[in-house]
Order: C-alpha cells, then structure tokens, then sequence
C-alpha cells in the first residue's frame, strides 16, 4: 500500500532541511508548474505561529492546482514537534492534532506531500504514528548514537563538490572551527572556494587557520591553539598580531578561560576513567558520562564552556590532545594566571598586551 507521504525528522536540522530538498525536487520534477509546488514554513516561536503554519498547510493540501494535474506541498523545518515550551503547550497540541488529521486524510494520488521536522520529541504519540504511517526516515546527527556521517567526510566530500581537495589536518581544523556545526561545514567550504576561484586546489591547515572564524568558543582561536599547544614562541606572535589588529585583551582572556574550563572537565574525566581516549574521545564513555553526570548542570542547557557535555564530540577530542599534556594542577594554575591577567588589564590599561605577553611567558617557560 502506497504511504500517505514522506516524513524526514531529526536532530541536526541542516541536515533534515538538505535531505528535504533532495526529497521535493523529485517529486515537483513531474509537474505541470511552479503553481502546483507549495513550501510552508513550519518553523514557530508560540502557539500562534503553530496555528497559522498549519492553518496554511491545511489549506496547500486540500486546494488542488488551478489546470488540473498533482501537486506537491512541503511543510518544512517543523520546530514544534520539540520537547519545548511552545511544543508542550495546549493549544500546539490541539495543532498538531489537526494536523494528523489532515495527514490522515491526504489522497497520495492527488498530492505528494513532504513534511520535514527538527528537532523531534520521538517519545511524542504523533511522531510514533508519522513512522508507522509515512515513508520515514531518522536523520541521527553528528556524534549522535546511530549517526551514519562522518563529519571529515562531510568536508571532504563538500570540497569536491566545489572543486577543491582538502588535506585530513585542514579538513578537521575546520571541523573544530566551526564546532561540528554542519551548515558552517558547508558555508565556510563554499568560502574558500570562492577565495581559490576559479583554479580551486589543494587546500592546507594554515589556510583554513587564516580564513575560517572560530564560531566555537570566541574570535581568537589561533592564540588558545597556540597556548594550548604549549608553544611559547606561537602565542606570542599569535599575540602581537592579535593586539596589531586593534583587539583588546578582555575577550581573548574571556576565550582561554573558557577552553581552559573545558579541559579541566576533560581531565577530571579522564582521571576517573569515565572517559576514553582512541583517536577522539569515545563516543559510547561521553553519553555513559552525560548520563551521569549533565543533571548537575541544570536542564537543556544551550552550548557552552561551563559543561563539557554541551560540545560537539569531534571538538572535544581535538581539546583531548591538549588534556593529555596537561595535569590538573596545570590547568588549575592556568585559570589563576588568567585571573590575575584580568586584573592587571584594570591597573594596567595602556599595557595589555605586555600584560598577556608576561602571562604566557610564566605558563609556558
């Protein structure tokens, strides 16, 4: 028996919204014209965003084309099937039940209707009953359990696509720079192609270094790498280059702190053996420790360097390498370092690159 439509849900809604494309640009292949192809945007903040995304699907579906023929409708980037203040309340859930209804009720016959969702409550009746009704499909995320993408991959893959080649060291920079976020994955590639055109090319770590913007933990990745990397003579021309650009001290210093935080987490991880180590940090020892251990810091915290579990697993086994070298008192010495440098910017305002110039030369001498 045909499905009544097509369902594509998952964590990663980059991912969800690109597989959708793929999805409706096959079925409006057949038709007669742009006419009989509807996009709803299912994206909504409060209830009353809900009701009028499906107030407007409802009506895409039920009107047939004006000559005749099938149509095809795509609700896309569905955002209130989520375990979310909008997707619990009363009236979305009136919605959504409207919503299968409506679903319930589609001819395939006469349209072909794509319905596209992220991130999905899957514990939801609804979400169990698209699975059964629809041809669906889950979308896993990166370093989510059951992924099936390999985000240097990924990389690799999308460099080719924009006649580029990326050496592995360039493409997992990349990867870490933009913190395992797969739009940016494919928007700073797109970047540097544009940079190399029209020759395209090999591209190398120290031009992913200069090209690509930390989205991460700040705008001053290549001073923390430096830092971090031990070597004193990096940071300090990572420094002067920093303070030639007219920075200022303060956000560079807010930038250690905050990887520093995460590698304090990782090693008091790894020191309890609840984490391991092979060419990242394993997967299946990172969920087994969240399980443990993310009630402490609060519910559905949004990404930051205050808890370890908030990273992008990938990011988080680059910062591993770094960890290994560096015992806890080290680190703990560090943020004191860092600390007293802040207070030196206040009483030493005319001198804050001096101020940091010494701070490194005391962690990394």
């Amino acid at each position: 028996m045909t499905k009544k439509f097509t369902f594509i849900a998952g964590a990663d809604d980059f991912l969800v919204t690109r597989r959708g494309k793929e999805i409706f640009d096959q079925m409006a292949e057949g038709l007669a014209d742009e006419f009989a192809q509807e996009i709803i945007d299912g994206s909504a903040n409060n209830v009353n965003e809900v009701e009028a995304a499906v107030g407007q699907f409802v009506q895409a579906v039920t009107t047939l084309p004006m000559f005749g023929g099938k149509k095809a409708v795509w609700l896309k980037d569905v955002t209130f099937l989520a375990d979310t203040k909008t997707g619990r309340a009363e009236g979305t859930l009136e919605q959504v039940e409207r919503l299968r209804e409506t679903l319930d009720e589609i001819d395939p016959n006469e349209v072909d209707v794509l319905f596209t969702a992220a991130p999905v409550d899957r514990r939801r009746a609804f979400y169990k009953w698209c699975v059964k009704t629809a041809e669906s499909e889950w979308l896993a995320a990166p370093g989510e359990k059951g992924a099936g993408i390999d985000l240097v991959a990924m990389a690799c893959e999308e460099a080719e696509r924009q006649g580029l080649r990326f050496t592995r060291a360039a493409a997992e920079l990349l990867i870490g720079k933009v913190n395992g976020n797969t739009r940016l994955i494919v928007e700073e590639t797109a970047k540097l192609a544009a940079y190399l055109h029209p020759d395209g090319g090999k591209v190398e770590e120290s031009l992913v270094r200069e090209l690509v913007p930390n989205f991460g933990e700040g705008d001053f990745f290549e001073t923390s790498d430096a830092f971090f990397a031990l070597d004193l003579a990096w940071t300090l021309e990572a420094l002067r280059r920093h303070f030639f650009s007219g920075n200022s001290a303060r956000p560079l210093i807010t930038t250690l702190q905050g990887r520093n935080r995460l590698l304090i987490q990782l090693r008091v991880l790894l020191d309890a053996g609840e984490l391991r180590l092979g060419r990242g940090v394993d997967k299946t020892s990172l969920e087994r420790a969240a399980a443990a251990y993310r009630k402490a810091f609060g519910e559905e915290p949004e990404k930051n360097s205050f808890n370890v579990f908030t990273q992008h697993p990938f990011y988080l086994g680059r910062l591993a390498e770094s960890a290994k070298k560096l015992n806890l008192k080290r680190l703990i010495d560090f943020q004191q370092e860092f600390l007293r440098a802040f207070e030196e910017t206040i009483s030493r305002p005319d001198q804050e690159e001096e101020v940091l110039r010494e701070m490194a030369i005391r962690c990394l001498s």
